[in-house]
C-alpha cells in the first residue's frame, strides 16, 4: 500500500486523524485547476473563472486540514497562524475572482507555477533525496568552517538509536552527543528552502514582463533565498547541536508541550527565532523584487486587498511612477 508523501497522525481521545491523507488529493485538485483555468483563459475567460473558482475553494480545504499538522505536530505558531489565516483568504479570492477581480487570474496562475516547482520535489523520491542530501552536505561543510563536525548519518536509526520523526533515510541527520542522550538533526524538504524558491519562481513567471527582467530576478531571489537557508540551517545545527538556546527552558517547554529539555534550544533556534527571521527575510526580497521587476506589484497588491479589503498602489507608494528602466522591447523576449 502506498504512503502519503508525508506522515502527521495525530491521536486524540481515540481518534486517530492524518491531516495529510486528505491534503495530498486536495493538492493535486488544486494544482489541476489552476493550471488548468490558465489554459482554458486562452479560449473562454469565463469557464476559466469557473475553474479557477473551483481551485481556491479547494485551496481553502488543503489549508484547513494542515491546521492540525502545523499547530499540534510541528508546534509552529507562524505556520499554524498561516494556514489558517489561509482558509478565509482562499474563498476570499475565490469570491472576488467570481465577482470579477480579473486581476486575480495572475495570482491563480502564480500558485498553480508555485506548485509546478514544489510538487515535483514532495512527490518524486530521487528528486527529493537529491535535494535534501545536497542541502544537508553543504550544511555540513559550512558547520565545518565553524569548528563543528558533527557526525552526517543516513537511516532512520543510528548505533541501534531511532532517529525520532525522519520520514526517509536519507543521509541527511546531523548526530550529536548531547547531554542526557544524542541529539540529531534531521534536514528534511523543508530545510531545502525549495518552498520559499518555488513562491518567487511562480510569481515571477507568472507577471507579463520582459523576459530578460524575469531571468534577473530570478538568479536574484533564487541565489539568495538558497543562501540564506543555508545559513538558516547552520544556525540552527549549531543552537540545537550544542545547546546554545537553554533561554527560559520551562516556559518554553510549557508553551511547546515537550518533556526533554534538550529540545529547549531547538524551538528556539527554529520556531521562533529561524521562523522569524524567514518572514522578515521574505519580505525583504519582496521589496527589492518590486523594484527590479515592477509587474509583480500586482500579486502584492491583491494579497494587501484580500487581508485589508483596502486597495493599494504600490507603484506609487514605491516612486515607480512611470516607465521602469527597462522598457519591453521585441529584442527583450
Amino acid at each position: 500500500m502506498s504512503l502519503p508523501v508525508l506522515q502527521s497522525t495525530i491521536s486524540a481521545g481515540g481518534v486517530t486523524f492524518d491531516p495529510l491523507v486528505w491534503s495530498e488529493p486536495l493538492m493535486w485538485v488544486v494544482l489541476a485547476a489552476f493550471l488548468g483555468s490558465a489554459v482554458v483563459a486562452r479560449y473562454d475567460v469565463e469557464w476559466a473563472r469557473r475553474v479557477a473558482v473551483a481551485g481556491w475553494v479547494a485551496f481553502g480545504a488543503f489549508w484547513l486540514v494542515l491546521i492540525p499538522h502545523f499547530t499540534l505536530t510541528q508546534k509552529s505558531f507562524i505556520e499554524g497562524v498561516g494556514s489558517f489565516a489561509a482558509v478565509p483568504l482562499s474563498v476570499w479570492a475565490g469570491y472576488h475572482l467570481y465577482q470579477g477581480r480579473d486581476s486575480l487570474f495572475v495570482l491563480t496562475r502564480a500558485v498553480g507555477l508555485m506548485g509546478l516547482v514544489y510538487v515535483p520535489f514532495l512527490t518524486i523520491g530521487p528528486l527529493r533525496q537529491a535535494i535534501v542530501e545536497s542541502v544537508a552536505d553543504q550544511t555540513a561543510f559550512l558547520l565545518s568552517l565553524l569548528g563543528v563536525d558533527p557526525l552526517l548519518v543516513d537511516g532512520l536509526s543510528y548505533n541501534g538509536v531511532p532517529i525520532v520523526d525522519k520520514p526517509y533515510p536519507h543521509r541527511s541527520t546531523f548526530w550529536f552527543e548531547g547531554n542526557s542522550q544524542p541529539i540529531t538533526y534531521t534536514i528534511i524538504l523543508a530545510c531545502t528552502g525549495i518552498g520559499s524558491i518555488a513562491i518567487f519562481v511562480g510569481g515571477i513567471l507568472s507577471v507579463a514582463a520582459p523576459w530578460r527582467r524575469k531571468l534577473r530576478a530570478l538568479a536574484m531571489t533564487v541565489s539568495v533565498i538558497y543562501v540564506l537557508n543555508l545559513v538558516r540551517n547552520v544556525f540552527i545545527a549549531v543552537s540545537f547541536g550544542e545547546q546554545r538556546m537553554q533561554i527560559f527552558p520551562n516556559l518554553v517547554m510549557t508553551l511547546f508541550s515537550v518533556e526533554d529539555p534538550q529540545m529547549v534550544s531547538y524551538y528556539v533556534a527554529d520556531r521562533i527565532l529561524a521562523q522569524t527571521g524567514s518572514v522578515i527575510a521574505l519580505v525583504a526580497i519582496t521589496y527589492f523584487l518590486v523594484k527590479e521587476l515592477p509587474e509583480v506589484t500586482v500579486l502584492v497588491e491583491d494579497l494587501l486587498f484580500l487581508v485589508t479589503g483596502t486597495e493599494y498602489d504600490l507603484t506609487a507608494a514605491l516612486d515607480q511612477s512611470g516607465e521602469p528602466e527597462d522598457v519591453a522591447t521585441p529584442s527583450d523576449d
